[in-house]
């Protein structure tokens, strides 16, 4: 035995309607974050450090726990969007085995900029390759200048602060 239902032609395009509203609104909402998030190891960071660029890249080092990680971000964000040789790229700390915290917080916050979650838990292993001054604290950041020198800073920053720290390095 059949059952065949029949739906009227208004109730097929409402129906119709409302999974092409919501589907466009998942794949709007999950298309930044696929682009703007990875994760990767130590060595995979080690390259992006390491590669030729003529920008300033900036790379901060957070996590969505850091209270005062999550306050400088958007100074980060404000000015690397009015200085286009500046590279921003935010390195998350988070536990790797829980990216969904990291990619909540890039769609609750709408971080615009790149970010990489390091899934490389051994910091003593690391931390001394980023900068043998880094402690380990963060946040962190590791500006690195078009011809390769470095300079690291640990703590937070206000804006006022991030500007001057970039007017001096370049």
């Amino acid at each position: 035995m059949q059952f065949k239902i029949k739906f009227s032609t208004s109730l097929k395009t409402a129906f119709t309607l409302f999974l092409i509203a919501n589907l466009s609104s998942f794949v709007q909402r999950e298309k930044p974050i696929t682009e703007t998030f990875k994760i990767i190891t130590f060595e995979e960071f080690e390259l992006m450090m390491n590669k030729d660029s003529e920008k300033l890249r900036v790379f901060n080092f957070w996590a969505t726990w850091c209270a005062p990680c999550v306050k400088e971000m958007p100074y980060f964000e404000k000015v690397a969007a009015e200085y286009p040789e500046i590279e921003l790229i935010f390195i998350s700390m988070d536990d790797g085995r829980k990216p969904e915290r990291v990619t909540n917080f890039i769609e609750t916050r709408k971080v615009k900029s790149p970010v990489y979650l390091l899934n490389d838990i051994d910091y003593n292993k690391w931390i001394d390759k980023v900068s043998e001054d880094w402690s380990g604290a963060i946040p962190a950041t590791l500006f690195i200048k078009a011809d390769g020198s470095k300079l690291f800073h640990e703590g937070e920053v206000n804006e006022s602060e991030l500007r001057a720290l970039i007017a001096g390095i370049k």
